[in-house]
């Protein structure tokens, strides 16, 4: 009962501060696990989780210094948070995020760790390519455009709704790891789900990978099915 309050509010805060466009919503799966992996733009970006999907079987996995909060304690109970240590490795943290994929629930997952201070992509971190490698549950790439705090809040002073377009794009699954070389493979494998998400944004946000040989391939690729 709470969480289905906490929800209307949550969406109808965001009908009131923005503006926001799904794009793709129909390649998201009503049913089983999966990665919701997304760019991260700005503190809006996770409260479009509760605003785009209608289940309630994801969880999201927040930085464990919110955790100090007591009213973002109550509120992670209630949203299906999970705190984490993100500078040490937190193996009982991960070890409930695989518990809770292996149930059918989704990840909600930002590979860069924390906000964007560039308003560009950052540098992918490889926890999220190790989970869903780990799990071999399909990994779903989100581009997140619009979010930025520095646009949020002028927008929000000025009494202005901010324009948000959210891209789904298309499901994949990392192959399992292997026993030799997994860093190098790890990383990789984070290359190619933030060059996924990398391709579906507008070229001001694409940042650490603008000129990455693997976001190269994917807009020939992309340009190629257009014009066909």
């Amino acid at each position: 009962m709470i969480r289905n309050i906490l929800r209307a509010i949550i969406r109808f805060l965001l009908r009131l501060v923005a503006k926001v466009k799904v794009i793709n919503r129909e390649k998201l799966p009503e049913t089983g696990s999966y990665a919701f992996a997304t760019n991260h733009l700005g503190i809006l970006d996770a409260l479009l989780a509760y605003y785009i999907l209608d289940r309630w079987d994801f969880f999201i996995p927040v930085a464990e210094k919110w955790e100090r909060s007591a009213i973002l304690r109550w509120l992670g109970k209630h949203l299906n948070i999970i705190f984490i240590d993100r500078f040490n490795p937190d193996i009982r943290a991960l070890r409930k995020i695989l518990k809770r994929m292996n149930e059918g629930e989704v990840l909600i997952i930002a590979p860069e760790g924390t906000r964007s201070r560039t308003e560009k992509m950052a540098e992918g971190k490889p926890g999220v390519s190790y989970l869903a490698s780990k799990s071999q549950f399909p990994v779903i790439p989100v581009a997140l455009a619009g979010t930025e705090d520095r646009i949020f809040f002028d927008n929000l002073k000025h009494f202005k709704r901010t324009k948000v377009t959210v891209t789904i794009g298309d499901a994949f699954i990392l192959p399992p790891l292997p026993r030799k070389n997994k860093d190098d493979v790890l990383r990789e494998y984070t290359d190619e789900i933030m060059c996924k998400i990398a391709v579906m944004l507008p070229e001001k946000y694409r940042g650490f990978y603008a000129e990455h040989p693997k976001l190269v391939e994917l807009l020939k690729s992309t340009k190629s099915y257009e014009e066909a």
